[in-house]
């Protein structure tokens, strides 16, 4: 355990994809934007804060995204404009620290236990990034500062858009406490689902609860639960971490047994793979396509090329060839995932596959 606590900043920028849009096209400044596939087909890679008001959210299927907004602009993505203003964004942080942890092409974790400018805290340090990006690029941010980076993740959500949030370390657990579980990184919408049906709902119900009576009922998970609900993260700023994965997976509410419904699933979930796969900058060589059988037996396959996945079409197609000797299955299936792997480049981190 860390004796003298750390001092995390974890900046997230604001609506980053939909933000760089209608900063470079001064029409769509005020008008609800979405950032992605066609209004037809495909999913939302980012919205801007006036779509978010209807209910538009990343990952959301378009046909989705337009019954809840039908007003909504869609703007074809720009990522080798996005990855250019996240090299820039980086520079800055890299004036002050090297600890320097992305996890996506618009957020990071940043170590300034080191006050490289004097400057007296965390929160100072904070908020001079914030002035230096939108000086220098006209976007917002938004950090969370705190003592780790559950904690500090979790702050910088807390004040969108354009805010700050600075949590010290005695005020860590009560922070915590407050927030619905949902909010936790990693407690996807089955894990809350299941929390909801045994009474936890905040930070403060599961601090009640055991580590055996976690262990009981989430396995593995468990330690990660019982530290979290307490404030507790030991983990480090891991500067350059090697990517390894990136994808999406989907539980479906009631199981798919029809090989054409099957497929299409499997379209949807290509398609918010490759939204994290864009927002992550890296290309791997790898696919991997997971089934969850009715019958919760798991079937993993997986296929790697010579060279990185191209495209969107590239991997939709790989996904569909590993699934197609699977068909029909028994019972139905109840989970589709598909994921790269075998990453070839690693100026940007990726993120895990989370359940949409």
């Amino acid at each position: 355990m860390c004796s003298v606590p750390r001092k995390i900043i974890h900046i997230d920028m604001d609506a980053f994809f939909a933000s760089v849009e209608q900063r470079d096209a001064p029409e769509l400044r005020g008008r609800p934007v979405a950032v992605g596939g066609a209004r037809a087909r495909g999913v939302v890679a980012a919205a801007s804060y006036e779509a978010r008001a209807f209910g538009v959210r990343s990952a959301m299927p378009s046909v989705t995204a337009v019954r809840r907004c039908p007003d909504l602009v869609f703007v074809k993505p720009r990522f080798e404009v996005y990855a250019a203003i996240s090299r820039q964004i980086r520079a800055i942080f890299a004036d002050y620290t090297d600890l320097i942890e992305p996890l996506s092409l618009d957020e990071a974790y940043l170590d300034v236990s080191e006050d490289r400018h004097a400057l007296g805290s965390a929160q100072a340090i904070a908020e001079q990034i914030r002035a230096r990006i939108k000086a220098e690029t006209q976007l917002t941010a938004s950090a969370g500062v705190s003592y780790n980076k559950f904690i500090a993740k979790l702050a910088s959500d807390q004040n969108k858009p354009d805010g700050i949030c600075v949590i010290p370390p005695g005020k860590g657990p009560a922070f915590v406490g407050s927030l619905p579980v949902k909010r936790f990184h990693g407690v996807g919408p089955v894990t809350a689902a299941k929390m909801a049906r045994l009474g936890i709902e905040t930070g403060a119900d599961l601090r009640e609860r055991s580590i055996d009576w976690l262990r009981a009922h989430f396995g593995s998970y468990a330690d990660y639960l019982y530290g979290a609900a307490r404030g507790i993260d030991d983990r480090p700023v891991r500067a350059h971490r090697q990517a390894k994965s990136v994808g999406a997976e989907r539980t479906f509410e009631t199981n798919l047994d029809d090989p054409a419904a099957i497929r299409e699933a499997l379209a949807r979930v290509a398609d918010a793979a490759w939204v994290r796969i864009e927002r992550s900058g890296a290309r791997g060589r790898t696919v991997t396509l997971k089934v969850r059988r009715a019958d919760f037996h798991t079937i993993t396959r997986a296929k790697s090329g010579l060279v990185p996945i191209a495209d969107r079409a590239h991997f939709t197609a790989v996904g569909e060839s590993l699934l197609a000797p699977l068909l029909p299955v028994a019972g139905g299936i109840r989970l589709l995932g598909l994921t790269m792997s075998a990453i070839v480049r690693d100026e940007e981190d990726v993120q895990p596959a989370l359940p949409l």
